[in-house]
């Protein structure tokens, strides 16, 4: 059997790239509203803090099930600097830089509250040396209320998707999304491209009843995955 052509990477940057969890930690041990009930909180207990909704699969501050929509508008309006503290994980910057030498095409995928704002905190956290990396942003509260990823949210992110598909001149079959949220692998492969999941935060099990073309947990194993089970031409 032949391997399967992957030429081109949409990476989520959120828990892929990027420790979110460390922003998360900070906002509700530092902010002001929140700082003094989780004062106490250990690293190790942030999932407590913050149950993971099992349809994604990993940690989101509006599946809090009495205060997510006040920590999600808290977090992307009111928390300073700390909302842009998401420091790459390790291995990132050369994987990826060993990943274009090859010849691959990278972009991100992500999501946010406004489009700008998150494209200036992935361009900052991303950095010069990953410069060639193609930014996308999905802006989701312009049809949602509720700043979760919900249906409107899952709808929207499929949409974009095939419009940078189409607008990049990428074939589906040879494009591949790395995200630790279960609902994004769905919409990649419902739109008809290869998903691998990415887990080196907090997260659950992948159902049982999903099958990615991959599971991994941090960068170098998807570059070894990639590697060793594609070809690129």
């Amino acid at each position: 059997m032949s391997k399967p052509i992957i030429k081109n990477i949409f990476w989520d940057v959120d828990e892929v790239l990027a420790n979110l969890d460390n922003a998360y930690y900070r906002f509700l041990t530092e902010h002001p509203n929140y700082k003094d009930q989780y004062k106490d909180l250990k690293w190790e207990d942030l999932p407590k803090a913050l149950p993971i909704d099992p349809k994604f699969g990993s940690l989101e501050l509006t599946s809090h099930p009495t205060m997510g929509k006040e920590f999600n508008h808290d977090f992307c309006h009111n928390s300073g600097e700390i909302y842009f503290d998401r420091p790459l994980y390790p291995n990132v910057v050369e994987t990826l830089k060993e990943l274009h030498e090859k010849g691959y095409r990278q972009f991100t995928m992500s999501s946010g509250f406004n489009a700008e704002i998150k494209r200036k905190m992935i361009a900052d956290t991303l950095g010069p040396e990953l410069s060639f990396v193609t930014i996308e942003v999905v802006e989701h509260q312009k049809s949602t209320s509720d700043a979760s990823h919900g249906k409107a949210m899952v709808g929207e992110k499929e949409q974009r998707i095939i419009e940078c598909l189409k607008k990049y001149n990428l074939v589906p079959e040879e494009t591949v999304m790395v995200d630790d949220r279960i609902f994004n692998c769905d919409t990649a492969l419902k739109v008809g491209m290869h998903a691998v999941r990415c887990r080196p935060g907090f997260t659950t099990d992948t159902p049982s009843d999903r099958k990615f073309d991959a599971e991994v947990n941090n960068v170098v194993e998807f570059k070894d995955w990639l590697l060793n089970n594609t070809t690129i031409d």
